[in-house]
């Protein structure tokens, strides 16, 4: 498995969503998924998926992946009362692909703030959208309901489920809610849903200071 430069989240190592997301492919793992970041995914090198889960850079654990519970997602939120992307003014990795406003070529998802402290934004879907596209869209926006000016977190874990990929082309919608927080951890969940409000995908993360 491979983590192309494009799917990096900082500028060194793959984005958290999408690097899962990868690996919980090529596991194969029906239902529920979580995945668990142990180091920055190295970008543009071969890695080793191993049958227990694992995620190897030669002796280096990267990542490991088990049977997940059933996230809950936040409720359906408009966009249109969000207030500006934090991101656009103060952004500890602008070159991320999934919510870097430097990255004209990522997902190009940016969060604002509903007045309820939770984040929404809308998202184009691309002509091109995987069960790891997926996975990346639902990680940021969870991020962004805890950043901070000056207190970059980064993924640590996440669980997934799938209910069905987003139509290309689609307008679709994310929200992000911070569900509580434990010193240096963030615990947030993330919901996909569809033009129609349907939801097709959620997450619960914890996030970790850096």
């Amino acid at each position: 498995m491979i983590v192309a430069a494009r799917f990096n989240g900082p500028p060194t190592s793959g984005n958290g969503g999408y690097t899962a997301g990868m690996l919980a492919t090529r596991l194969g793992i029906s239902g529920p998924v979580t995945v668990t970041l142990r180091q920055p995914p190295p970008l543009d090198t071969p890695l080793e998926v191993t049958p227990d889960g694992s995620l190897l850079d030669g002796d280096r654990l990267i990542a490991t992946a088990t049977p997940g519970t059933p996230p809950s997602a936040p409720a359906w939120g408009d966009p249109a009362e969000a207030g500006a992307y934090a991101g656009f003014e103060d952004h500890p990795f602008p070159g991320c692909y999934v919510c870097g406003p430097e990255n004209a070529d990522g997902l190009r998802i940016f969060p604002g703030r509903l007045p309820d402290g939770r984040t929404a934004a809308r998202w184009s879907v691309p002509d091109a959208v995987e069960v790891p596209t997926v996975w990346a869209a639902l990680d940021c926006p969870g991020g962004w309901a805890i950043i901070a000016p000056g207190r970059p977190y980064v993924l640590g874990r996440i669980t997934v489920a799938i209910d069905a990929l987003p139509e290309p082309g689609d307008d679709c919608v994310i929200v992000g809610e911070c569900t509580g927080t434990d010193g240096r951890k963030g615990f947030v969940r993330t919901g996909l849903f569809a033009p129609d409000r349907t939801l097709l995908a959620s997450a619960e993360a914890t996030w970790l200071t850096v």
